[in-house]
C-alpha cells in the first residue's frame, strides 16, 4: 500500500450544547455530540423509515473552540472534518471500554456552521 490516510467528514445537527472544558495544563477542549440521519421509504410496507446514528466530537483546535463557544448551541447544523481516533479507557467498575471519536486538532481540522 502507498499510503493511508485517516479522514472523517460529517454534517450533522448537535445533540446539545457543546461542552468546553479547561485541561490541566491550561487549554481548552471542546466535546460535543452530532447526529447524522438516513431515511428510506421501506419497499414492503411504503412506510418512511429513519435511522440516527451518534458521533462524539473532541476538539483541541483553539481557534475553532473559539468559534463553538460563541456560535454553536444545541439543534445547530454543521459540517466538522477530523480525523477517527479509538481510545482506551476504565469505567467505574474497572473495566476497559473503548470510545470511538473524531477528533478535530490540527490546522487541517474543519467545522463549519451551516444553519
Amino acid at each position: 500500500m502507498a499510503g493511508s490516510m485517516n479522514r472523517v467528514t460529517l454534517i450533522g445537527n448537535l445533540g446539545q450544547t457543546p461542552e468546553i472544558r479547561i485541561t490541566q495544563s491550561g487549554g481548552k477542549v471542546a466535546s460535543m455530540s452530532l447526529a447524522t440521519s438516513e431515511s428510506w421509504t421501506d419497499k414492503h410496507s411504503g412506510d418512511r423509515q429513519e435511522r440516527t446514528e451518534w458521533h462524539r466530537i473532541v476538539v483541541w483546535n483553539e481557534g475553532l473552540i473559539g468559534v463553538i463557544e460563541k456560535y454553536c448551541a444545541k439543534g445547530d447544523k454543521v459540517l466538522v472534518e477530523g480525523m477517527l481516533k479509538t481510545r482506551k479507557w476504565v469505567d467505574q467498575g474497572g473495566n476497559e471500554r473503548y470510545t470511538t471519536e473524531v477528533v478535530l486538532s490540527g490546522f487541517d481540522s474543519q467545522l463549519i456552521l451551516l444553519g
